[in-house]
């Protein structure tokens, strides 16, 4: 199976060729990777015999996936014109994701809203990676639906949810874009992303103090 056919399973299939030409002129080994739960994707620049290097995780939906593909692709294009003489996400990347991305809105292959959640990205200088949550969460709608969880932030204040390993939760106060979430099985308090998918708890949300 070649490489557009492959990349057509993960991303809109308008997209796949386009991504398919950037993997080889850029000669960059593109991996696929399982799901990892601190980021979407990840960018290595060239080291020792190692050429470029991109992975982005198998479980996003086509459009998050072509969103953290080329946010992957514009650290590629920034590496090899600045190396590491400028921030991860400063103006020179923006300027480069903002590029990249061009090609695809061209294409029509986001639907309206995720286009304009990106522009929104785009013109916000203060947001300093894709983990916007504007943007996170236009891209999340159209996840694969799980009725067991939602989000954190859709669950009341002091409301009791798990995570994938088991533990158990309760929700604080909001603190900037997390949420300080006290774990019942051992007495710490966590920070949580407002997003974050969690299985909502039996128990009955107590009220504050």
């Amino acid at each position: 199976m070649n490489k557009v056919m492959v990349l057509a399973q993960y991303m809109p299939e308008g997209a796949a060729p386009l991504v398919a030409r950037w993997i080889d002129y850029f000669q960059c080994e593109f991996k696929i990777a399982r799901n990892r739960n601190t980021k979407l994707g990840d960018y290595r620049h060239p080291f020792g015999s190692k050429g470029h290097r991109i992975s982005v995780n198998h479980n996003l939906n086509n459009y998050a996936f072509l969103v953290t593909t080329v946010h992957e692709f514009a650290h590629l294009l920034t590496w090899n014109d600045h190396k590491n003489r400028v921030k991860p996400h400063g103006a020179e990347w923006k300027q480069n994701f903002k590029r990249m991305m061009q090609p695809f809105f061209e294409l029509r292959v986001f639907p309206e809203d995720i286009h304009r959640a990106i522009d929104r990205y785009l013109s916000n200088p203060a947001a300093a990676s894709c983990t916007d949550l504007h943007l996170a969460r236009a891209l999340k709608k159209y996840d694969r639906k799980n009725e067991n969880q939602v989000h954190l932030e859709q669950l009341p204040l002091h409301a009791v949810f798990s995570i994938k390993d088991g533990r158990r939760f309760r929700k604080g106060e909001q603190i900037r874009k997390r949420f300080r979430c006290l774990c019942l099985d051992n007495g710490q308090m966590y920070l949580f992303n407002a997003l974050a998918e969690v299985v909502r708890g039996t128990e009955s949300p107590v009220s504050g103090t």
